[in-house]
């Protein structure tokens, strides 16, 4: 790569007239921008040197590759005479550049909030889908299996009241992260949720019936009868309690000192919380929190299919604008006023998006005749959506060619309209796509299988049809360049000499294998930078995978390129825009240019640091220079701990590499 004449040709399609200020990471070029419309960009899709371009939090990412983007980046820099910054400097440029917006604001605190209760909401979601398979008749025979066999009548017991225990006590799962959010000790926060539930208040679940039958006890403070309701299944009265809480915990952190501090502010801050709590905020957000969840129901109560339909088509469209991280607390709300709500609509129209996608994606495949990058990529991302995570697919395949989407978009209206139809409500949280079924009471199994059905084939004959007629073929030729799509990534269970003719690539932290197609970045999970894997860190150690040369160590410490001795050019990326925290939290122990051993230790990372920071610590781990060879196969037994000795990656080289 020239790195002079990239930053040339990058300048000339962003105009440096447009650029307010410029930035890298460990991969790519950030540039806040004036006007992101007034830049070239078939200029930068059709460069060969870049690995695709995207937008997000203000910032205009260019994605170059480790060890380029450094380079290209002190050309570009030069060339324009633009303001240099630091990542973090950037995003306060941006955040001033921008308009603010408020609603986005909200669903990202709503975000910050629920995106750390999925695993235990999912647990009891899929837990309650397991008691309605035991309790519920007309699945096995006329009567449950609870009725044919009472020997298991303990089992659905026990499992009926693990099922319900995340959203009985709702309000301490909130607590604790809704206080971190806002600043707070997550364990105060944990308090403040128990003190919502205690069992001495009315259960939150018969408050309503309570106030209606005029039989609510209350405590009398100074002549002001409160109420002595509790707040069982609650969303908002919680969020309100802990911005409350960490609010009054940072005021007396800051006005009182050493041991007084200590002493007297988790008692103020709990005291004075609890106070308003019970007296003003509750009850008003309580109200507030059941008009919304009201108003939702009476929508879809009154328009029927037509509001299915509607909500269907806009779906997918509003996951690309990040507004869906608010649903979470909407479906909590539904699901645990289920005996009033019916449960909840949203979760089955969200699996005929996600299955609409990805059909299309699949319907790409076919098309993509003679595009072997797209067919990689199509085939792996359709099947991720269809099991409920659309990302890969909707940035990586169907927006790019914006056809797909569209058509997406319209057999999701219609497959909603069905849902609607045959009114079908999920009773718990689950997987949005074609296993979503076990979320669904099994009475509505067929009008939710028929949606799906629709939804499918619909998205995937439309597509191929349309394509077709519209698109001789698309490939390398005719298809939009792409650069980056990286190359398939084989099944690990491969021949064994095979594999043996290939060059391996260890796991740099020791952990759990998940799959990168589910790393909330694009650059990562649409295979941008090529092949790769992803780790959850179980250990803080980022070790060398393989005997080779250090060609990218940041100041940041966060991210290490290596190019091994048998010319396997290897990212490792610990986090998700870690980089925004300057070496934070980070220790490296090499430098760029230095030669190291397999197991040789390049840096540490404190996993606490980071993610009270706000971000993951999950590690990538790529190949990027796959092209380079035949095909990368990449272990895809997911779930699996694996040490820092063992194989994860396996780049194949082509037969005249591999015979020279």
């Amino acid at each position: 790569m020239k790195h002079n004449e990239v930053a040339q040709r990058i300048a000339a399609a962003v105009h440096p007239e447009n650029v307010v200020a410029a930035a890298h990471c460990a991969t790519r070029l950030r540039l806040v921008l004036k006007d992101v419309k007034n830049i070239d960009q078939q200029a930068l899709d059709d460069d060969p040197d870049l690995k695709g371009t995207f937008n997000a939090d203000g910032q205009y990412q260019i994605i170059v590759g480790p060890g380029d983007v450094n380079k290209v980046y002190d050309e570009f820099v030069k060339l324009t005479g633009v303001k240099s910054a630091t990542t973090d400097d950037l995003k306060k440029v941006a955040a001033q550049n921008g308009k603010p917006n408020p609603l986005m604001a909200l669903i990202k605190v709503l975000s910050d909030i629920f995106v750390p209760l999925i695993p235990a909401l999912v647990a009891g979601g899929l837990l309650m889908a397991l008691n309605n398979v035991l309790t519920a008749a007309g699945i096995f025979g006329t009567k449950s299996l609870v009725a044919m066999y009472p020997q298991i009548t303990g089992l659905a017991q026990m499992v009926n009241l693990m099922a319900a225990a995340p959203f009985a006590f709702l309000p301490i799962l909130i607590g604790i992260t809704a206080t971190r959010r806002f600043g707070g000790s997550e364990i105060l926060g944990a308090a403040a949720g128990m003190m919502l539930v205690m069992p001495d208040l009315i259960n939150g679940y018969k408050v309503a019936e309570v106030i209606a039958s005029g039989k609510m006890p209350t405590w009398d403070l100074f002549g002001l009868h409160v109420a002595q309701a509790g707040y069982q299944g609650q969303v908002l009265p919680v969020i309100g309690v802990a911005f409350i809480l960490a609010t009054l915990e940072k005021f007396f952190h800051k006005h009182l000192k050493g041991a007084v501090d200590f002493t007297f502010t988790p008692m103020l801050a709990i005291l004075i919380t609890g106070f308003v709590t019970f007296t003003i905020v509750g009850p008003i957000l309580r109200i507030v929190s059941n008009g919304l969840t009201d108003g939702l129901t009476w929508m879809v109560t009154t328009f029927g299919f037509i509001g299915y339909a509607i909500f269907g088509s806009f779906y997918s469209a509003i996951v690309i604008t990040g507004l869906h991280q608010s649903f979470p607390a909407i479906e909590t709300q539904l699901l645990a006023n289920i005996s009033k709500t019916g449960g909840d609509f949203i979760f089955p129209i969200a699996t005929c998006a996600n299955v609409a996608q990805g059909a299309a994606t699949f319907a790409m495949y076919f098309l993509g005749k003679g595009n072997e990058k797209l067919r990689a990529l199509s085939s792996s991302a359709g099947a991720s959506a269809m099991l409920g995570i659309t990302e890969p697919a909707l940035f990586g395949v169907n927006l790019k060619y914006k056809f797909p989407f569209f058509i997406a978009l319209g057999a999701s209206g219609v497959a909603s309209l069905v849902m609607g139809l045959f009114h079908v409500l999920s009773s718990s949280l689950g997987p949005a796509g074609v296993i979503g079924f076990i979320a669904i009471p099994p009475t509505k199994w067929g009008g939710f299988f028929l949606a799906v059905v629709v939804s499918f084939v619909l998205a995937f004959s439309i597509t191929l049809v349309y394509g077709r007629q519209h698109l001789a073929a698309i490939n390398g030729q005719t298809a939009p360049t792409d650069s980056a799509t990286s190359v398939p990534v084989d099944d690990a269970t491969k021949d064994s000499v095979e594999i043996e003719t290939g060059y391996s690539v260890d796991a740099p932290v020791a952990g759990e294998l998940i799959d990168i197609s589910t790393v909330k970045d694009p650059v990562f999970s649409t295979g941008m930078m090529g092949t790769g894997i992803a780790i959850e860190p179980s250990g803080n150690q980022i070790i060398a995978p393989a005997d080779g040369e250090i060609t990218v160590a940041y100041d940041t410490k966060h991210a290490y390129g290596m190019k091994t001795e048998d010319g396997v050019e290897v990212l490792i990326h610990v986090g998700i825009d870690t980089v925004n925290l300057a070496g934070k939290g980070f220790e490296s122990q090499v430098s760029q240019g230095q030669h190291v051993k397999q197991g040789d230790l390049l840096g540490t990372f404190d996993t606490k640091i980071i993610q009270e920071a706000g971000y993951p610590v999950t590690t990538m781990v790529i190949i990027t220079n796959t092209n380079e060879f035949d095909r990368v196969i990449a272990d895809q037994d997911y779930g699996r701990q694996v040490a820092t000795n063992q194989v994860i990656l396996t780049a194949i080289p082509k037969d005249d590499a591999a015979k020279s």
